[in-house]
């Protein structure tokens, strides 16, 4: 699965990579990113890509329960993503790139769970295939919100975690959020896609840390 990551994002870089349109931002780096809070996201806007602040857990624009009743959907599994009430409308037409500079999972027994971070050997920032929805609630207030797709680990991943968040090429990203046939871009990483080191058990708390770049050093 995915969830816990980091998006230390520089807007140029990602203004290159994706085609970004709107007033560039200052974007504030954070190094343990945990589910209901805000994350950047890319979104279609024209023929070009904008950047959008969303809640990390997706709430359909159909939900008509509180917020609070939202299930756990900060992941959303690639096998059920074209027919799962909760991802096909958004599946269908509100497909996004989540950015992020890494991510984390964890080994061992819960007792003493060692947490790796993930990232791309060369540094640049990852594409994580998404979903996004708007919702708006009883008080009439709208509520963008996002989901990362998480499919079957590639047999390196299998040594860290059963899951892996699909990680698309940025040459796949527009295809990904404007194409025919979306379900071909949600297949495992290749086995060299990423690299990993263990990282302070601090990371293990939500909400600790998102604001310092030693969540990220090598223990």
């Amino acid at each position: 699965m995915c969830g816990r990551f980091s998006q230390q994002l520089s807007w140029a870089e990602l203004q290159r990579l994706a085609d970004l349109v709107g007033q560039p931002r200052n974007l504030a780096p954070r190094y343990n990113i945990s589910p209901t809070t805000m994350i950047e996201v890319i979104r279609v806007a024209g023929d070009s890509s904008e950047l959008v602040p969303m809640r990390w857990g997706l709430v359909p624009y159909w939900w008509k329960k509180s917020l609070k009743e939202v299930p756990s959907t900060f992941n959303a599994r690639a096998e059920r993503v074209t027919d799962g009430p909760m991802w096909r409308s958004a599946f269908k037409s509100r497909r996004c790139i989540i950015p992020a500079s890494g991510f984390y999972e964890w080994t061992g027994p819960k007792s003493t769970r060692i947490p790796h971070y993930f990232s791309a050997p060369d540094g640049r920032p990852l594409a994580f295939a998404g979903l996004w929805d708007n919702w708006r609630s009883p008080e009439g207030e709208d509520v963008l919100s996002a989901t990362i797709i998480v499919g079957p680990a590639n047999e390196w991943m299998s040594a860290y975690h059963n899951r892996e968040p699909v990680i698309l090429d940025w040459r796949d990203t527009a295809a990904w959020i404007r194409g025919d046939n979306p379900a071909s871009l949600l297949r495992p990483l290749p086995e060299d896609a990423l690299r990993e080191w263990v990282v302070s058990t601090r990371v293990n708390r939500s909400g600790v840390g998102d604001d310092d770049p030693r969540m990220i050093e090598a223990a």
